[in-house]
């Protein structure tokens, strides 16, 4: 008999620890697939930003505990007889052999770009083997907003649907922002809240237009705001004035003095 490698064994001895605190622990035994939702995203969000502050370390420790929480709620879903870990590597390993036919099935492909278009039109066949009418169907409700409206902006422009270049997207969201104003105007805020959708929905999709991503453009946005607003408290520190009590030009002056330095 073929012995197994080292990882398929470690591997095993986790998921037999993960299965045996299920049993054993009482604080295991009592989550639900529910309960276990908020630990998967809440971990691969650690995750991502140990990636982002390239710590190897961190990155093997959180990539770790995401795999515990893949395994926690795959051994409750088997538990509830949903499917078996069997049957559930079978269908993934089915799913990237069927989205590689360039690696599996004799298939061409040799840039990125004709990966994603093979993979895309391959996803498309299988939402219709699905009988999912819509090319929006199938976009997780639950993933954060702004990666939402991208990825409803992407499956649209697959569809046909999109943009012509970003100039295009800015002129919507102008439009949208006048939208805005105008509500604004009317003393209806329950119109501007629904224009403010639009308009971030709109400028969600920018990004992709210039070869990046919502989310981490955004991320990146917060990081550069989060360094400058430490220098502004700094600044503000070191000349004895409180931010709760200057006036927005003081503010506003102090801001572009950090910008200068950050």
């Amino acid at each position: 008999m073929k012995e197994h490698s080292p990882e398929i064994s470690q591997l095993a001895h986790l998921l037999a620890i993960v299965r045996d605190l299920r049993n054993r622990c009482p604080w295991d035994r009592e989550q639900t697939l529910a309960d276990v939702t908020k630990y998967l995203i809440e971990e691969a969000y650690e995750v991502a930003d140990a990636i982002e502050r390239r710590d190897s370390r961190a990155i093997a420790d959180e990539l770790g505990d995401l795999l515990v929480q893949v395994l926690f709620a795959a051994v409750m879903a088997e538990q509830e007889g949903r499917f078996s870990l069997k049957s559930l590597s079978e269908a993934a390993a089915g799913k990237l052999v069927r989205r590689h036919p360039h690696v599996y099935a004799g298939d061409k492909a040799e840039t990125a770009a004709e990966v994603v278009a093979s993979w895309d039109s391959i996803k498309r066949e299988e939402r219709k083997a699905q009988a999912l009418p819509s090319a929006l169907d199938g976009i997780a409700k639950n993933l954060p907003a702004l990666m939402r409206a991208e990825k409803l902006g992407n499956r649209a422009r697959h569809a046909g649907m999109d943009w012509a270049d970003i100039h295009q997207v800015l002129a919507k969201v102008r439009e949208e922002m006048d939208e805005v104003e105008g509500a604004l105007a009317a003393d209806d805020n329950m119109a501007a809240a629904r224009e403010l959708g639009d308009m971030l929905l709109a400028l969600a999709n920018a990004p992709r237009f210039i070869g990046h991503d919502a989310e981490g453009t955004l991320r990146r946005a917060c990081e550069k705001f989060i360094v400058r607003f430490e220098t502004v408290e700094r600044i503000a520190a070191t000349r004895g004035l409180q931010l709760a009590e200057m006036t927005a030009a003081e503010i506003e002056s102090l801001w572009q003095e950090a910008k200068r330095l950050a």
